[in-house]
């Protein structure tokens, strides 16, 4: 099947869309705890930069928040990275607020993850990030849990 021009552009705006809203719950992620420290700030512009969010794209969306709406990823890989995401940034400072806590456990219902696994979900998550493992090896564990 061959794609136009526009079916392209329209792929490549909604996810940029998606984009700026994962950056949108990775801010939410962060301030959380009412704290925005410059280690939660790196792994955000790491991200947005991995998610070809410009610098200055980075700041409208972290000033004017209320303009993102949520997107939930459809493709199951895109909604483990991003829970995935979500998770290193509520671990990224070694203090974890129980506010980070039910966003990602909120994030990873609104994802599909079954309500009854999703705490021990990311725990596997937050385990893998501890122990240095990547998204893959973290995504294989989270699959063997959910019976994948």
């Amino acid at each position: 099947m061959k794609m136009d021009l526009r079916n392209i552009f329209g792929l490549f705006q909604h996810g940029n869309v998606s984009a700026k809203s994962h950056i949108k719950n990775l801010i939410e992620v962060a301030s959380a705890d009412g704290e925005f420290n410059e280690q939660e700030f790196y792994l955000l512009k790491e991200i947005a930069r991995r998610n070809n969010i410009s610098d200055k794209q980075l700041e409208e969306i972290r000033c004017h928040p209320e303009a993102i709406v949520f997107i939930c990823p459809t493709d199951d890989r895109e909604k483990f990275y991003q829970l995935y995401d979500l998770v290193h940034m509520m671990t990224v400072d070694d203090f974890i607020h129980p506010e980070e806590i039910l966003l990602c456990s909120v994030f990873a219902t609104r994802f599909g993850y079954p309500n009854a696994l999703v705490n021990e979900i990311i725990t596997t998550i937050q385990l893998n990030i501890e122990n240095g493992s990547g998204y893959d090896e973290a995504m294989k564990r989270v699959y063997f849990i959910m019976g994948r």
